[in-house]
């Protein structure tokens, strides 16, 4: 069966989560009613990260297997009019070997938090950044995140509901800078525990405030304890902004085109 790679970009506010579930709408359900609706067959969308409820994917990549070869083209803008007015949109599709695997091919996945640090309401992006109204030192959460920089048990900032068999993960960056009321923090890891990024960025929280050092930090790392992580920040920040793959021969195909996630 033909294997395609698409990268998608959705709103996650109105959706349980990427995963189909039983309990509401999901964006992998709405993608393969999508195609249903176009190519009269229900495969299973299968992604490379399972965002919750309320997060935001700029980059998301997942790979499907139709009955037939279709037009790299007509696919991508078949879904998209098959999904209107849902807020998710295809923006790349590209055909790919067989062995190709949104998941296990992912090299690095790259996440984005946006926190809007100011006093006025949010207009444009509510549900979509985690308005916090005290000012907020980006200088010492940095300087902060980097004790978390590197190989290490994550247990503190894991849920308890993570499924991972061990907590133990490499992250390679976590930075965070200011542009005016803007904090944005950027963490990159070839994987994650659920939850991670969420937890971290609500224990920087904690630092930026003053409530906390980088020994504070790194302390609650080294406890390996839920109970020392800060506050989980709220999913409406987040968002799955990039996923690596390894390169993956294309299939023979004269619309195969260059995936913009790779």
């Amino acid at each position: 069966m033909p294997r395609y790679k698409l990268a998608i970009e959705y709103d996650g506010t109105p959706f349980v989560g990427w995963q189909v579930q039983d309990n509401g709408r999901s964006v992998a359900g709405a993608i393969t009613e999508a195609f249903s609706k176009f190519a009269g067959e229900t495969p299973k969308v299968s992604g490379a990260g399972r965002t919750d409820a309320g997060v935001h994917a700029l980059g998301q990549v997942a790979h499907v297997d139709l009955a037939k070869d279709w037009d790299t083209d007509t696919i991508r803008d078949a879904l998209n009019a098959h999904l209107r007015p849902e807020p998710v949109a295809i923006l790349n599709v590209e055909a790919v070997a067989a062995d190709f695997d949104a998941r296990f091919s992912a090299k690095a996945r790259h996440y984005l938090y946006r926190i809007a640090n100011r006093r006025a309401d949010l207009a444009l992006d509510r549900d979509r950044a985690w308005r916090l109204t005290r000012p907020l030192d980006a200088r010492a959460m940095h300087e902060a995140a980097q004790k978390l920089v590197g190989h290490h048990d994550f247990t503190t900032f894991r849920s308890t509901e993570c499924q991972a068999k061990s907590p133990m993960k490499t992250l390679d960056k976590l930075d965070v800078s200011r542009d005016g009321d803007e904090i944005r923090i950027e963490a990159s890891a070839r994987s994650f525990l659920h939850n991670q990024v969420r937890s971290m960025v609500g224990s920087l929280v904690q630092v930026g405030e003053g409530k906390w050092s980088a020994a504070n930090l790194a302390d609650a790392l080294q406890a390996k304890d839920r109970t020392r992580c800060g506050p989980v920040a709220p999913a409406c920040g987040l968002y799955l902004a990039r996923v690596d793959t390894r390169t993956s021969s294309s299939r023979a195909s004269g619309t195969a085109r260059p995936g913009t996630v790779c």
